[in-house]
């Protein structure tokens, strides 16, 4: 994962353009994603989809001809959107077009300008103590121009028609967690899952972030309410401090509880964030009107860890490990959903689980305590339950419950219950 990290960081990736594109050219190498372009102007919603944006070079030089700033260098260096310049100022009007961080001295911020027309140079503040006095040569050769919005989207089926949601952005320059951990980890979900049974189809977008989603939805929405059970907007998931989860509006989906559940499994210290500290596409998925059953998996959130948007966010913040822990997070998830059903012991009573071999034969003190945990699931196992539920009474984890549900099934005392509801569950 860290390779393919690797491999994408360099490209300057915006809401439109080239960048974009070559990002999708790279990971249909290992996936099969297939590519949608959108106008610019075809309405989503509230929203309008902008002009398409190309650069290809921008500089600061002073009158000896020194580059002082460089795109080349940093892709950072460019606000985001930037008109086409090429002119010659003097300090006090560049200054007008800076930016930095004071706070950060030695971190490049990541600014951009989508819906608004405006240049501008994003630098250290160190470096912008050192200007001086003179005449800058000022250079920014890019283009808005009438063109597309690029998307991605992966279906992979299932034996069902209902649907698991992953989204992830692919809208972010070179910053590794934010955003290049989420679309890495998640074509490495991808790869997986078409190599595992599945009970579900999964239905993956990469998209530019926030844009993207409005357009996704504005062309899928009925379809997603109709057929999603769970959805997981994947950001953030490449450093090794921490695990976290936004949750949806009312914290009560499907999503919700597995979240919950796969990354207490991991962690008992993750950090559940509440939808008030929403910021990724979550907001979207989540509004009134859309209510997807979404919720948002990162390792340390976006907002949250001080290299956030600027040019410490690279590749030594993002580890191999850390882009693993991303990953196994989504896979926990995933393979929370597919083993999620409703179960029915077949007898009243307790079941005489001794001539099955699968209790204790010798009665003593203690001799119940091995197959507790089974005992208990087998009390809710009433059909009503699912067994992140009935995992969640009994306070154990659904990993510890998937062997014993399996002697269960063999040995005949318990069945699922064949009845697919719209929460995507058995019961």
């Amino acid at each position: 994962m860290h390779e393919l990290a690797t491999r994408l960081f360099p490209i300057c990736r915006s809401l439109t353009g080239p960048g974009v594109r070559e990002t999708f050219r790279i990971l249909q190498e290992s996936i099969p994603i297939q590519i949608h372009e959108v106008p610019t102007g075809t309405p989503v919603f509230d929203w309008i989809v902008p002009r398409e944006w190309t650069i290809r070079e921008a500089f600061i030089a002073d009158s000896s001809g020194r580059r002082i700033v460089d795109f080349q260098l940093n892709n950072l260096h460019v606000v985001g959107y930037s008109i086409p310049i090429d002119r010659r100022m003097n300090l006090a009007e560049l200054n007008e077009h800076l930016f930095s961080l004071p706070d950060q001295p030695d971190a490049i911020p990541y600014v951009t300008s989508y819906y608004q027309e405006r240049w501008g140079f994003c630098l250290t503040h160190r470096q912008r103590l050192q200007l001086k006095p003179d005449v800058y040569h000022v250079r920014i050769d890019s283009d808005l121009k009438e063109g597309s919005l690029t998307y991605g989207e992966c279906i992979i089926p299932g034996s069902s028609a209902k649907e698991v949601f992953l989204s992830t952005y692919v809208c972010h320059p070179s910053m590794a967690n934010n955003e290049l951990s989420g679309p890495v980890v998640t074509t490495f979900v991808c790869q997986w899952l078409q190599s595992q049974p599945r009970f579900y189809t999964y239905r993956i977008a990469f998209i530019p972030e926030t844009i993207g989603s409005l357009t996704y939805m504005s062309r899928n929405l009925e379809y997603l309410r109709q057929n999603v059970v769970a959805g997981f907007n994947v950001s953030c998931v490449g450093d090794e401090r921490a695990f976290s989860y936004v949750s949806s509006r009312y914290a009560n989906t499907l999503a919700d509880r597995v979240a919950r559940h796969s990354l207490r499994s991991m962690s008992p210290h993750f950090v559940t964030f509440s939808y008030l500290d929403r910021g990724s596409d979550e907001r979207q998925y989540c509004s009134p009107g859309a209510d997807l059953p979404v919720v948002g998996l990162s390792r340390s959130k976006y907002g949250t860890y001080p290299e956030y948007h600027t040019s410490l966010d690279n590749l030594n913040l993002v580890t191999a490990s850390g882009l693993a822990g991303g990953y196994e997070m989504v896979r926990r998830c995933i393979e929370v959903l597919e083993e999620n059903f409703y179960y029915q012991v077949n007898c009243v009573g307790e079941p005489c689980l001794g001539k099955r071999g699968l209790y204790p034969t010798l009665s003593q003190k203690g001799s119940a305590n091995s197959v507790k945990s089974m005992m208990d699931f087998i009390a809710y196992a009433d059909g009503k339950n699912d067994l992140l539920r009935i995992a969640e009474i009994i306070g154990v984890s659904v990993w510890d419950l998937f062997p014993m549900i399996e002697k269960l099934t063999n040995a005949g005392v318990i069945s699922k219950v064949e009845t697919l509801h719209s929460s995507g569950s058995f019961q």
